[in-house]
């Protein structure tokens, strides 16, 4: 017999990046009492990892949970970038409803259509809070028109469109329902979740039922698996089934260690759980996102989606530069096969694959951010390798004809760089879907459909083009026929001709060919990328060149020689910058550029067979 279980709530937050989701749920907490008065709370204390908190985006999806009015309110925190979809897919999975947090200038966005679908899709009831309303260019009232066009244009049905508005603002932490007065604390969106989300029911009596969404990793404990108790409950040391709808023939007998439920930022052991509870289980070794734990006597999986596949992948090498194994702590084919596989504990959109030769790995993901965000948690952790460029996924149609994938993506600029913007994309077999102004005019927004490829290495451009007041957004728009031969980069690399250190002298004159990368006193190698030319084709300097000493002096001899400050790359735009023919030296200290083959003569005879092919 089911039953509802009136005293928990299971809700998730989710919406486009920077809307305001963590700072959300750091008012709810706060104003829950989870925090003692006088405690140094940190800011978006939900991005716990370094990473998330420098770049101020979310990665992992996060669980916690307040007290309101005797209510357990389970908040599960969802990724808002395209590139950590897969989050979002499957922690809907847990809850019985979601707030859809909307910034009250920006409005609608793509990524806010990718999560709603989801949540329409799974029939969750929706609560809109349109958050930001105390930004000076707030437009509340139009966001809450685009919201259900958004709606209607996603089939929402007559319950879904019949939502509850919250206007909000999470820095100062307060909430209302009416957008025209400001409300004094979080009070209406807890009473709107108490009346408007439905309690979580199932059936006590039945067996076990508990599905896994989300998988945490801890080195002590091994994988934690967090899920919601759909049916029955589960004790500590009881003994379960793990089974699989998308695996029929997985059965495998394991025993509960230790129950975890969770409670404000920390988790609580507990040694009973029951409905609508949701839970963290460790001590099961082979337990995997989608997997369903059942009692022995009633063994029925969950049905669970498919997690989207990826669509990029890059290659991952053991590094054999010239100044390999200086810096890192990692830097063998096994130490990187292992940190790569363990990898795939916590991330469900990540693919590994080994390739012919054992110092090489296929990493596949859903985007740049995606990968990038890994090779810079390797990097921290002390680990030393190469990564080529990054590489779209191509498959077949059932007519053998070649297929890509496609983004659409949602560009912002201010108008008078908009025509550069649609050159730069029509080059890169971008088709202009739609064109708009918004801000009063003052700024045009444009709708592209193109491939996954055209955007690799545009990032950067895009922000100086634009003088860096563009705003672009893209997400995957599935598989479309091959669109024809890109040109990613129009200008040349300089590099390096000899080994050695760069010299302030030989730098000087490299500087007239391009922009340098690298400063003087930096060590440098022989096919080791150290600057941009201006020209189509790659160009030799002798960066290490020092000045000829005579005894003749000349009144101009002693002048100091000036050099241009060098162009310091970051990860991304490391990533963006480099060719085919070129790979990323990775090390905790240190990023260089070089080509694939260092040797000049072995690089031109490659480069005449390329031409023949």
């Amino acid at each position: 017999m089911k039953q509802k279980r009136e005293n928990v709530r299971n809700v998730a937050i989710i919406a486009h990046v920077d809307h305001g989701k963590t700072t959300l749920v750091d008012e709810l907490l706060k104003q829950s009492g989870v925090f003692r008065e006088g405690q140094d709370v940190a800011e978006r204390v939900m991005d716990s990892n370094d990473i998330e908190r420098e770049r101020g985006i979310t990665i992992l999806s996060k669980n916690t949970a307040v007290m309101y009015k005797d209510t357990k309110i389970n908040i599960v925190d969802t990724p808002g970038h395209a590139d950590f979809g897969g989050e979002v897919e499957r922690v809907l999975k847990m809850v019985n409803g979601v707030i859809l947090v909307v910034d009250a200038f920006e409005g609608a966005m793509p990524q806010t259509k990718f999560v709603l679908r989801k949540a329409l899709e799974l029939k969750l009831p929706v609560i809109v809070c349109i958050n930001k309303i105390d930004r000076p260019e707030a437009r509340p009232d139009e966001v809450v028109d685009e919201v259900l066009e958004l709606f209607l244009e996603l089939d929402a049905d007559d319950s879904q469109l019949d939502c509850p508005f919250v206007y909000a603002s999470a820095k100062t932490g307060v909430a209302s329902m009416d957008s025209s007065k400001p409300g004094v604390s979080m009070e209406p969106l807890f009473e709107t979740i108490l009346n408007y989300i439905p309690a979580p029911e199932g059936d006590p009596d039945a067996g076990t039922q508990v599905l896994i969404s989300t998988i945490d990793y801890n080195e002590y404990v091994g994988r934690i698996g967090v899920g919601k108790v759909d049916n029955g409950s589960i004790k500590v040391n009881q003994e379960v089934i793990i089974c699989n709808h998308h695996e029929p023939d997985k059965h495998l007998k394991v025993k509960v260690s230790k129950l975890y439920e969770f409670d404000g930022l920390n988790k609580a052991e507990v040694k009973e759980a029951g409905i609508g509870s949701i839970v963290a289980i460790s001590g099961i070794a082979d337990i995997r996102i989608g997997d369903t734990l059942c009692s022995p006597d009633n063994i029925l999986p969950i049905p669970f989606q498919k997690i989207s596949e990826p669509t990029i992948a890059m290659q991952f090498m053991v590094n054999d530069s010239p100044l390999a194994g200086q810096e890192g702590k990692y830097v063998t084919s096994r130490h990187i096969r292992d940190r790569l596989f363990r990898e795939l504990n916590t991330d469900v959109s990540l693919r590994v694959e080994e390739t012919e030769t054992t110092e090489c790995f296929k990493v596949s993901g859903r985007g740049e951010l995606h990968l990038s965000v890994l090779i810079e948690t390797m990097r921290r952790e002390g680990y030393e390798f190469a990564v080529s460029k990054a590489e779209v996924l191509y498959r077949t149609d059932e007519n053998g004809k070649l297929t890509e994938p496609m983004e659409l993506a949602y560009i912002d600029v201010p108008n008078e760089f908009s025509g550069s913007v649609i050159e730069k994309l029509g080059q890169r077999k971008g088709e202009l879907r739609n064109m708009g102004t918004i801000s009063g005019g003052t700024y045009t927004r444009l709708e592209f459909s193109i491939p996954a490829r055209g955007l690799i290495g545009y990032r950067g451009e895009f922000l100086t083009d634009t003088k860096g007041n563009g705003i672009m957004n893209t997400i995957f728009d599935g598989y479309a026929p091959y669109k024809g031969d890109i040109q990613y980069r129009n200008q040349g690399s300089l590099i390096a001709f000899e080994p050695g250190e760069a010299i302030t002298y030989g730098l000087f004159n490299a500087q007239e060919r391009g922009i340098l990368f690298i400063s003087p006193g930096e060590k440098v190698y022989a096919g080791m990328v150290v600057g941009q030319t201006g020209r189509s084709e790659d160009i030799e300097v002798n960066v290490c060149k020092k000045k000829q000493l005579t005894n003749t002096r000349s009144s101009s001899a002693d002048e100091a020689l000036r050099l241009v400050p060098p162009r310091i790359l970051s990860l991304e735009q490391a990533l963006d910058f480099i060719d085919t023919d070129e790979l990323l030296e990775v090390t905790p200290s240190s990023l260089r550029i070089r080509k694939k083959i260092l040797d000049p003569t072995m690089r031109k005879r490659a480069a005449a067979r390329n031409k023949q092919q």
